[in-house]
């Protein structure tokens, strides 16, 4: 080695035992010092890459592309409202939406992180700004985490700690899918908190404050928290098989079973929770099955670059920095053989799981999700800035590591520049933070040989100087690749999936008229269509409209049966604007919009919300003993019928000429289409055409009116399909409106003359000496019970997909109630976890004392 390089890295033994006292002090003044900076600099630059792009709370342009805008927003709004009071339903039930759903489910699938009670702190018309902060402060409290992780793996210099931590957290899986995906940023935090809670358990510290950690990581959210455990779980093995504190095979069994005692302690406490969620999901409507396959590999290596995007491929930008430092820990000396050895083994196993089925499933619990299969890639992240730290934690890597690590590199971005992936900007961003990160290693060196050469008391302050500007160069090389990258995956997201307007006028003027309008128990005020989706959640109201992973399989059935539509193959049923519909389920006031004006991306959304009122029956109705005579059929027309118990459409047999259908029906009456497969426009003639959008599996169209049937009785229905023609056997009902208001005097007369609705309750009072069934207008989901009179509670009956409750004559009044499925197992398991933590707690103080 020459003479220079030697006195870079020869170390007499005056500065190693010096270095020594200063790491052991270092943990100390670096626990708030990286986190803080770490947190901070994650939140510039999430801002800065929001403002790039002109995005919301930084500019005109939404936010809310997919699931973001259709589902966290609406639900965010929800639960802001539930927690200062202002709903009807409770923890247990949620009244607006989907005519009665499991809400404690969705609480545990969307709502349950501790970061989502900041919503409390904005008002009503700044959920979208509340949203944010929610989501900058998990992205931020990830980068703490991970900075306090590095320094307790291995002491170091905690501004490169707090850039790395930086580097984790806004990471591409970050931008490219936890941004748009609140909850799963949970799991960004709570795998480096769970790897601490590991090196806990392998140090034999802190065996209460563990089990802790990781039920709140396991409420926070389940889902990712399972995938933050294995990942965990892979750093532990590594650190039990390299690490100098755990050198007897005695002590690695013995922190493994400390790991595996605070993982199922912590899973237990969060059982409450959980098993509620994991109960629901088996009753939710299932999504078709996925078959997993592996992304191009040239895919795979150019999301290792900046401003890649894509839900097909692992999000794997972690700053062209940090993955130069971790490509040069396997040929990094300084560090010991066996630590290369297993980090590289590990990185490269992880990486290949991601492409393997088997290992797939086991990432993703048995099940491969819809949409974006890679949603583990945060955990790969997370090692990968590991490997970068241990390399640089002892100093700059020597030239050999890091010209291979450079050279690794270069390998990389030549195999991964023909992917479909690339973008204009990622090889400039990629260039640029190359250049910059190398100006910081060559200041970083001759500042190494200027603090070395210590002969020269006038060099001491220049060699101060020079690390903090190798540090300013790496900070501005990861800034710079880290707000390009966020710049254009949220313009590319714009352009390629959809969107939903910010929250403006429209919505708020919906909200208004429904607080005018609403009338609950008495009858239910339908919020109609706004845009965005979700429409009860964000304005009120107790429609159909609902969006969840948990939407039960009976409420989607149930509602696509009667005409209803879906999107997200059933699990997002949205209302329907037809009169039987309104008097099946007690909508007494429908609120219609109209736009003033094209909604844009980057413009609020304006319309004009008109409300009214017709005459529907209660809440609760009683059906006579048997059922009526009714249409047989199958289609949506004849299945209302029967749950109303009466003939209210003509169903013509129309005859078919290429794309036209004509039939005969009552003068006056209203034609309605019924096409869930269809896609593209229908006419009655004379009429404006009307547009249907079926879209198998996924979306289903709901029935629509045509117009009034001519003073002939004749129909003629024109077709304008895109593509094929997809037709049901009874396409067409003729709704005779003389007909549907006796049948709601009818129900009206005989049914319930009181409602009461409680947080997740309803008593009626029914007329003396009815018999037959009460129905209640909400899908029979799991986890209703009911009784007449004064009998005992017991799980409800269903009446065509209804709560129903059998009546013998004798009892004047029903009653239901609703709980979770899974609230008793949760709360056992969740009490006998609680009394393994305060037994574990006692025998460690015991331990300690003697």
């Amino acid at each position: 080695m020459p003479p220079a390089a030697e006195a870079v890295y020869a170390e007499d033994e005056t500065v190693r035992e010096e270095a020594e006292r200063h790491r052991g002090d270092q943990p100390r003044r670096s626990a708030l010092r990286a986190p803080a900076a770490a947190a901070l600099l994650t939140a510039v630059l999430l801002c800065l890459a929001t403002r790039l792009s002109r995005t919301y709370p930084f500019g005109p342009v939404t936010r809310n592309i997919v699931d973001l805008g259709q589902q966290y927003l609406p639900y965010h709004a929800y639960w802001r409202a539930f927690l200062l009071g202002e709903t009807h339903g409770d923890a247990f039930l949620n009244w607006n939406s989907g005519f009665g759903s499991n809400f404690l489910g969705d609480i545990g699938t969307y709502l349950s992180s501790p970061f989502d009670l900041l919503v409390v702190f904005f008002p009503a018309d700044r959920v979208e700004l509340a949203l944010y902060v929610v989501t900058a402060a998990k992205i931020s409290a990830a980068a703490a985490a991970m900075a306090l992780l590095l320094l307790r793996l291995r002491p170091g210099p905690w501004p490169v700690a707090a850039v790395l931590g930086t580097a984790y957290a806004l990471s591409g899986w970050t931008l490219n899918y936890g941004a748009t995906v609140p909850m799963w940023l949970d799991g960004l935090v709570a795998f480096p908190l769970l790897c601490l809670v590991g090196e806990w358990a392998r140090t034999a510290r802190r065996p209460v404050l563990g089990p802790l950690v990781v039920a709140l990581a396991w409420i926070s959210n389940f889902y990712t928290a399972y995938m933050a455990t294995l990942g965990a779980a892979v750093l532990l093995l590594v650190r039990l098989l390299t690490a100098e504190e755990t050198a007897s095979a005695r002590q690695r069994l013995a922190g493994a079973l400390c790991a595996a005692r605070s993982v199922l302690i912590g899973i237990g406490l969060a059982a409450p929770l959980v098993v509620v969620v994991f109960l629901a999901t088996k009753v939710a409507d299932p999504t078709p099955e996925t078959v997993f396959a592996p992304a191009p590999w040239t895919d795979v290596l150019a999301r290792f670059l900046p401003a890649t995007a894509s839900v097909a491929s692992p999000a794997l930008f972690i700053g062209t920095p940090a993955l130069a430092l971790a490509l040069t820990l396997p040929f990094n000396r300084a560090v010991a053989p066996r630590v290369r050895a297993g980090w590289t083994a590990a990185i490269v196993l992880v990486t290949l799981s991601l492409q393997w089925e088997p290992t797939h499933l086991l990432w993703h619990a048995g099940a491969s999700p819809n949409g974006i299969p890679y949603r583990q890639t945060f955990v790969l992240c997370g090692l990968l800035l590991i490997a970068a730290w241990f390399s640089a934690a002892r100093g700059v890597p020597r030239p050999a590591a890091l010209l291979a690590g450079v050279a690794l590199l270069g390998v990389l971005a030549w195999a991964a520049r023909g992917s479909v992936d690339i973008d204009r900007w990622t090889f400039p961003a990629f260039g640029a933070a190359a250049l910059l990160a190398g100006a910081a290693v060559l200041l970083a060196l001759a500042g190494a040989r200027r603090g070395h050469a210590r002969v020269q008391p006038d060099r001491v302050p220049r060699a101060r100087v020079l690390p903090v500007l190798a540090v300013l160069l790496l900070v501005a090389a990861q800034a710079g690749e880290v707000a390009v990258t966020g710049m254009r995956i949220e313009e590319q997201q714009r352009s390629k999936v959809s969107w939903s307007p910010r929250v403006g006028p429209w919505q708020e003027a919906a909200a208004d008229e429904v607080a005018r309008a609403d009338a609950w128990p008495r009858h239910r005020t339908d919020p109609g269509e706004v845009p965005g989706g979700n429409d009860v959640l964000l304005v009120g109201g107790q429609g159909a409209d609902y969006y969840s992973s948990l939407t039960a399989d009976v409420t989607s059935r149930t509602l696509a049966s009667l005409g209803f539509g879906y999107y997200a193959k059933g699990r997002h049923p949205v209302s329907l604007d037809n009169p039987v519909a309104d008097a099946l389920f007690s909508i007494g006031t429908r609120l219609r919009s109209k736009p003033t004006e094209p909604v844009r991306q980057d413009a609020l959304p304006r319309a004009t919300v008109t409300a009214t009122t017709a005459p529907v029956p209660p809440l609760v109705t009683v059906r006579p003993p048997g059922r009526p005579a009714t249409h047989p059929g199958d289609s949506a027309f004849a299945r209302q019928e029967r749950l109303l118990g009466a003939d209210v459409y003509e169903l013509p047999a129309p005859r078919r000429t290429g794309r036209t259908l004509t039939a005969r029906c009552p003068a006056g009456s209203q034609v309605w289409f019924w096409a869930p497969e269809y896609q593209g426009e229908a006419a009655l003639a004379g009429e404006r055409p009307v547009d249907f959008d079926g879209k198998p599996p996924s979306v289903r169209a709901p029935m629509q009116a045509l117009g009034t049937v001519p003073g002939s009785g004749a129909v003629r229905i024109d077709l304008a399909p895109k593509g094929k023609l997809r037709l049901p056997r009874e396409p067409v009902g003729c709704l005779v409106a003389a007909r549907l208001d006796s049948a709601v005097r009818q129900l009206t007369a005989t049914g319930a003359t009181r409602v009461r609705a409680g947080g997740h309750t309803v008593t009626a009072e029914v007329p003396p000496g009815s018999k037959g069934v009460a129905v209640l207008a909400a899908p029979r989901i799991s986890g209703w019970r009911c009784a007449a009179g004064d009998a005992d509670a017991r799980p409800a009956r269903a009446y065509e997909g209804l709560v129903a409750v059998p009546l013998d004559g004798r009892a004047s009044s029903v009653s239901c109630s609703f709980r979770p499925p899974g609230t008793k197992l949760g709360g056992a398991v969740g009490a006998a976890a609680l009394l393994a933590l305060a037994v574990t707690g006692l025998l460690h103080r015991r331990r300690v004392r003697r």
